[in-house]
């Protein structure tokens, strides 16, 4: 059974790929599953392997979606991203890791995105 917290995560990381997908991106994985953690969303924009973390809030409270990469989340994404990039040698070797923010407003209101790139540092 779907619980709602992952039916707003999922909900969330499908506006994420769309709006990255505008931009250009292609994504080549999600939801990909390590011990160490998981990774939302991976893309190739270019020559670029990027690595996506979707926050997604239904308010703005406590700071909103942007607010909720926290540090020790930053160092896990980093080091999966590496380990992932070792796996993957035909991908693109450069990559980074970006937060895509969103907050659901009221109802018939369209949803607020916010792209970080090389939102963590590696």
């Amino acid at each position: 059974m779907t619980t709602p917290r992952r039916r707003l995560g999922d909900l969330g990381e499908r506006l994420a790929a769309e709006y990255l997908e505008g931009l250009g991106h292609r994504v080549v994985a999600t939801n990909v599953r390590r011990r160490e953690g998981e990774i939302d969303l991976i893309t190739v924009e270019g020559d670029t392997l990027v690595f996506v973390e979707v926050k997604t809030r239904r308010t703005s409270d406590y700071g909103g979606a942007i607010s909720a990469l926290s540090a020790a989340k930053q160092r896990r994404m980093a080091a999966l991203a590496e380990a992932y990039c070792a796996e993957h040698p035909e991908l693109p070797q450069q990559a980074r890791v970006d937060l895509v923010a969103i907050d659901l407003g009221p109802a018939g209101e369209p949803p607020r995105v916010e792209h970080v790139r090389s939102a963590v540092e590696g």
